[in-house]
Protein backbone atom coordinates (compact mmCIF):
# COMPACT_ATOMS: atom_id res chain seq x y z
CA UNK A 1 0.00 0.00 0.00
CA UNK A 2 1.60 3.43 -0.70
CA UNK A 3 0.50 6.77 0.64
CA UNK A 4 -0.61 9.78 -1.99
CA UNK A 5 0.00 13.30 -2.38
CA UNK A 6 -2.46 13.78 0.85
CA UNK A 7 -0.85 11.27 2.78
CA UNK A 8 -4.22 8.74 2.81
CA UNK A 9 -3.04 5.57 2.03
CA UNK A 10 -3.76 4.90 -1.57
CA UNK A 11 -5.12 1.47 -2.63
CA UNK A 12 -4.47 -0.66 -5.59
CA UNK A 13 -7.93 -0.92 -7.65
CA UNK A 14 -8.47 -4.43 -7.93
CA UNK A 15 -7.91 -4.92 -4.12
CA UNK A 16 -11.34 -5.51 -1.86
CA UNK A 17 -11.70 -3.33 1.18
CA UNK A 18 -14.74 -3.21 3.71
CA UNK A 19 -15.72 0.70 3.83
CA UNK A 20 -16.18 2.58 6.90
CA UNK A 21 -19.49 1.77 7.15
CA UNK A 22 -18.68 -2.01 7.88
CA UNK A 23 -16.67 -1.13 10.94
CA UNK A 24 -13.57 -3.65 11.73
CA UNK A 25 -13.40 -7.12 10.31
CA UNK A 26 -12.29 -9.65 13.02
CA UNK A 27 -11.93 -12.96 12.12
CA UNK A 28 -14.22 -16.13 14.14
CA UNK A 29 -11.20 -18.01 15.10
CA UNK A 30 -10.08 -14.30 16.94
CA UNK A 31 -13.05 -14.73 18.78
CA UNK A 32 -12.39 -18.04 20.15
CA UNK A 33 -8.81 -18.21 20.67
CA UNK A 34 -8.70 -20.36 17.51
CA UNK A 35 -10.78 -23.20 19.27
CA UNK A 36 -13.57 -24.74 17.52
CA UNK A 37 -14.94 -26.90 20.14
CA UNK A 38 -16.79 -25.75 23.70
CA UNK A 39 -14.21 -26.59 26.59
CA UNK A 40 -13.84 -29.55 28.65
CA UNK A 41 -17.52 -29.66 29.60
CA UNK A 42 -18.33 -31.65 26.75
CA UNK A 43 -21.56 -30.07 26.33
CA UNK A 44 -23.50 -30.23 22.90
CA UNK A 45 -24.64 -27.15 22.15
CA UNK A 46 -27.68 -28.04 19.56
CA UNK A 47 -29.43 -25.76 17.60
CA UNK A 48 -32.74 -25.80 19.67
CA UNK A 49 -30.83 -26.03 22.69
CA UNK A 50 -32.41 -23.29 25.02
CA UNK A 51 -30.03 -21.46 27.32
CA UNK A 52 -30.90 -18.88 29.86
CA UNK A 53 -28.58 -17.00 32.39
CA UNK A 54 -28.01 -18.35 35.46
CA UNK A 55 -29.85 -17.00 38.33
CA UNK A 56 -26.57 -17.60 40.83
CA UNK A 57 -24.24 -16.29 38.14
CA UNK A 58 -21.34 -14.21 39.53
CA UNK A 59 -21.52 -10.87 38.30
CA UNK A 60 -19.23 -11.46 35.36
CA UNK A 61 -19.13 -7.98 33.29
CA UNK A 62 -16.49 -7.09 34.97
CA UNK A 63 -14.13 -10.05 34.05
CA UNK A 64 -11.05 -8.91 31.87
CA UNK A 65 -11.00 -12.39 30.40
CA UNK A 66 -13.88 -12.03 28.86
CA UNK A 67 -14.62 -10.66 25.42
CA UNK A 68 -17.15 -8.34 23.98
CA UNK A 69 -19.09 -11.57 22.31
CA UNK A 70 -19.47 -13.28 25.71
CA UNK A 71 -20.72 -9.98 27.10
CA UNK A 72 -23.17 -9.39 24.15
CA UNK A 73 -24.54 -13.10 24.44
CA UNK A 74 -25.01 -12.59 28.65
CA UNK A 75 -27.10 -9.49 27.70
CA UNK A 76 -29.28 -11.52 25.13
CA UNK A 77 -29.80 -14.34 27.61
CA UNK A 78 -30.12 -11.98 30.50
CA UNK A 79 -33.86 -10.70 28.38
CA UNK A 80 -34.97 -14.03 27.89
CA UNK A 81 -34.33 -17.42 27.46
CA UNK A 82 -33.69 -18.24 23.45
CA UNK A 83 -31.99 -21.24 21.49
CA UNK A 84 -28.59 -21.42 20.34
CA UNK A 85 -29.91 -20.42 16.95
CA UNK A 86 -31.42 -17.50 17.97
CA UNK A 87 -28.44 -16.04 20.01
CA UNK A 88 -26.32 -16.48 17.01
CA UNK A 89 -28.76 -14.37 14.93
CA UNK A 90 -28.83 -11.64 17.93
CA UNK A 91 -25.33 -11.38 18.45
CA UNK A 92 -24.59 -11.53 14.07
CA UNK A 93 -21.90 -14.29 14.96
CA UNK A 94 -21.72 -17.79 12.98
CA UNK A 95 -23.25 -20.24 14.91
CA UNK A 96 -19.81 -22.23 16.12
CA UNK A 97 -18.69 -19.02 17.44
CA UNK A 98 -21.16 -19.03 19.92
CA UNK A 99 -21.39 -22.68 20.67
CA UNK A 100 -17.58 -22.10 21.42
CA UNK A 101 -18.42 -18.49 24.01
CA UNK A 102 -21.14 -20.60 25.43
CA UNK A 103 -19.06 -23.48 26.38
CA UNK A 104 -16.97 -20.61 28.37
CA UNK A 105 -19.80 -19.22 29.64
CA UNK A 106 -21.16 -22.45 31.24
CA UNK A 107 -17.87 -23.59 32.76
CA UNK A 108 -18.09 -19.76 34.59
CA UNK A 109 -21.27 -20.77 35.89
CA UNK A 110 -23.00 -17.88 33.92
CA UNK A 111 -25.75 -19.91 31.87
CA UNK A 112 -27.74 -22.61 31.83
CA UNK A 113 -28.51 -25.11 29.22
CA UNK A 114 -31.79 -26.99 28.52
CA UNK A 115 -32.54 -29.60 25.72
CA UNK A 116 -36.61 -29.68 24.84
CA UNK A 117 -37.81 -33.06 24.64
CA UNK A 118 -36.93 -34.79 21.15
CA UNK A 119 -40.43 -35.27 19.48
CA UNK A 120 -39.21 -39.47 19.27
CA UNK A 121 -39.41 -39.00 23.14
CA UNK A 122 -43.00 -37.14 23.68
CA UNK A 123 -46.15 -39.19 24.60
CA UNK A 124 -48.46 -40.47 21.51
CA UNK A 125 -51.40 -37.65 20.11
CA UNK A 126 -53.69 -40.49 20.83
CA UNK A 127 -52.66 -41.08 24.59
CA UNK A 128 -53.17 -38.24 25.50
CA UNK A 129 -56.41 -37.44 23.36
CA UNK A 130 -57.69 -40.20 25.68
CA UNK A 131 -56.53 -39.08 29.26
CA UNK A 132 -58.07 -35.96 28.26
CA UNK A 133 -61.37 -37.53 27.09
CA UNK A 134 -61.26 -39.88 30.07
CA UNK A 135 -60.56 -36.00 32.88
CA UNK A 136 -63.60 -34.78 31.38
CA UNK A 137 -65.55 -37.82 31.46
CA UNK A 138 -64.77 -37.93 35.41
Amino acid sequence: MTEDSAGAPHRPPDSQWYDNEAGPLVRPYAMTGGRTRPGPSGVRFDLIALVSLDTGAPDVLDDTSLGPEHRTLIELCRAETQSVAELAADADLPVGVVRVLLGDLLELGCVTVSRPVPPGQLPDERILREVIEGLRAL
